[in-house]
């Protein structure tokens, strides 16, 4: 891990902090499960306020490159349950693999159960979507 724990911005965190007291109880095992390990980690990260973010750290509307070794690469955004658009690639942050990449950074790699079994995930590309950019576009 680049930075030795989790980066989150301060709003982000109070944000994620009430989603996942909201989220305590999903009835999916998997998901429920890296909630669990995730709401871990958030106890020891490193929570810094938005003039401090660092620009290659996954965040909420960040844009990704991911790659599961030589098996499959793939570009997604990860975004609040309500802007989810898997047909666009824009992936909840509640889902396990929103949830796996959420705070690391660029060329971290992430160790998570995924719904086809624990997979190692490579993040190859981060891009901050300041608004100007779409997701659309940056595939």
């Amino acid at each position: 891990m680049k930075y030795g724990s989790l980066v989150l911005e301060k709003k982000e965190y109070v944000y994620i902090k009430s989603l996942l007291n909201v989220s305590e109880h999903t009835e999916e095992g998997k998901v429920q499960t890296s909630l669990d390990k995730f709401a871990e980690e958030l106890k020891s990260a490193k929570i810094l306020d938005e003039e401090e973010m660092l620009d290659d750290v996954v965040r909420l509307n960040t844009v990704i490159t991911i790659a599961s070794g030589d098996v499959w690469k793939k570009t997604i955004q990860i975004v609040k349950p309500i802007e989810k658009d898997l047909k666009n690639n824009k992936v909840s942050i509640l889902t396990p693999i929103g949830i796996a990449l959420f705070g690391y950074a660029l060329n971290d790699v992430v160790h998570w159960n995924l719904p086809g079994g624990k997979k190692e995930v490579k993040i190859l590309k981060v891009i901050q979507d300041k608004g100007k950019e779409s997701l659309s576009t940056l595939i």
